[in-house]
């Protein structure tokens, strides 16, 4: 990491990456208007990877087909506008270095390549990464990549900024987007409490959340919800183990597995506790990352994706969820009991951003001027903490170097945020 202030910058990128997030414009734009007012051009590349990951010589990088110019009449009035004005995509040019041994491959380091080759044709001096963890590897190999480069090679300095409305990242205490996610989502937990109590029925919704339950956790307590389920809390008696087989290399060994019976009585026993206190409606939120969790007579034929996770919008577990809460609710008391399973998210993450999360975004944006310009950093990710102040995570703190894997931020049982979902659900004797 270096740290003294870089004056060669005359052009920098701009590149979304992944899920999009409330207030990603604020992020955007003021990180391209502060390169524009010293007299530094942006370029947005359009659509995260996918242009750069195909670039060759023969196939260069157009202005307007593959990124645009960012100038001030273009951001006008864009900060706390909803979308991403520069598209995104979950294009991995990283995907197949799992290794640091594998950027000397040149077939498993190809696409780092073109990326590279693909800034360089463009005279990019900086690059500038707005993504979730998966886009947070990506920079850091791009980052490592270039440190493999021949001496007196070009070397773009890159910095990255987090995004996820999952809240769930190393490094930065909330990130942008996330109030907002949560926000939204709380509306319409609110809104399904009243239509539950109307018909005496539940909603049982699936909120997004793969690795961790921020979202969830965060929506529940501003929603009013009667029980919230993350992955956190899949342990003792939730939790099991089951033979597994990786189907790449053959090898078996036990795998961690959500108890189905334990979790379906625990949310039964919720429903039970309410109807004592004369409440046969509510709302249970459970997270999506509780896929990952399910045992594997569930996941026959679904689909992963480039980062190897598991196709949630496949399984749909809030309807998964609420045909097993459902019956076991009937074989508990002899009734039957409206359970309607639904999943919620997509609809949030292009909500009108939040103040808050704007003048965080905003934050960041300034931040990445502000790292790669004014400090000469390269390879570090922009947070913000306190009261909006700046500092700067270097990626070896954020990505095991030999594994090339990020740390995912947990809710930890028995913190205060976690305690603060107890206290608000129904309580259960337990």
């Amino acid at each position: 990491m270096t740290t003294k202030k870089n004056d060669s910058i005359r052009k920098v990128a701009i590149l979304f990456a992944g899920g999009p997030a409330p207030a990603a414009n604020a992020v955007i734009s003021t990180a391209a208007a502060s390169f524009l007012r010293n007299g530094i051009q942006v370029a947005g590349i359009l659509h995260g990877y996918s242009s750069l990951i195909e670039y060759s010589p023969e196939n260069p990088m157009v202005v307007g087909k593959n990124y645009k110019e960012l100038d001030s009449n273009f951001l006008k009035r864009t900060r706390n506008s909803q979308g991403i004005m520069i598209g995104t995509a979950r294009a991995n040019p990283g995907k197949h270095v799992t290794h640091p041994d594998h950027l000397a491959d040149p077939k498993k380091s190809a696409p780092l390549r073109r990326v590279y080759d693909g800034l360089c044709s463009m005279g990019v001096d900086a690059l500038v990464s707005i993504g979730g963890d998966d886009t947070l590897k990506t920079a850091n190999k791009l980052k490592m990549f270039q440190d493999h480069l021949p001496e007196g090679s070009k070397r773009i300095p890159v910095v990255h900024l987090p995004k996820t409305i999952d809240n769930d990242y190393k490094g930065i205490d909330f990130t942008f987007g996330y109030f907002t996610a949560v926000e939204f989502l709380a509306s319409e937990l609110r809104n399904l409490i009243y239509d539950g109590e109307a018909g005496n029925a539940y909603f049982l919704c699936e909120l997004m959340g793969r690795s961790a339950g921020w979202l969830a956790y965060g929506a529940a307590i501003a929603g009013e919800a009667s029980l919230v389920i993350s992955v956190e809390d899949i342990s003792g008696p939730l939790e099991t183990t089951e033979e597994y087989t990786n189907p790449t290399t053959g090898e078996t060994g036990q795998r961690r597995v959500m108890n189905m019976p334990a979790v379906v009585n625990r949310i039964t026993r919720t429903m039970l506790a309410r109807e004592q206190d004369g409440k046969n409606f509510g709302t249970i939120v459970i997270a999506e990352g509780l896929a990952e969790l399910l045992p594997h007579s569930y996941l026959d034929g679904v689909s992963r994706d480039d980062h190897g996770h598991i196709a949630i919008s496949q399984l749909n577990l809030g309807q998964l969820f609420s045909r097993l809460v459902s019956a076991a609710y009937k074989e508990k008391t002899g009734r039957k009991r409206k359970v309607t399973g639904l999943q919620l998210g997509y609809e949030s993450r292009c909500a009108k951003p939040h103040a808050f999360d704007v003048m965080l975004g905003a934050q960041l944006g300034v931040g990445a001027y502000r790292a790669l310009v004014e400090e000469g950093l390269d390879g570090v990710m922009v947070s913000v903490s306190g009261q909006l102040d700046l500092h700067y995570v270097d990626f070896a703190e954020l990505v095991n170097q030999e594994t090339l894997v990020t740390t995912v931020r947990f809710i930890e049982p028995g913190c205060d945020f976690h305690t603060l979902a107890r206290f608000m659900e129904t309580y259960v004797n337990e």
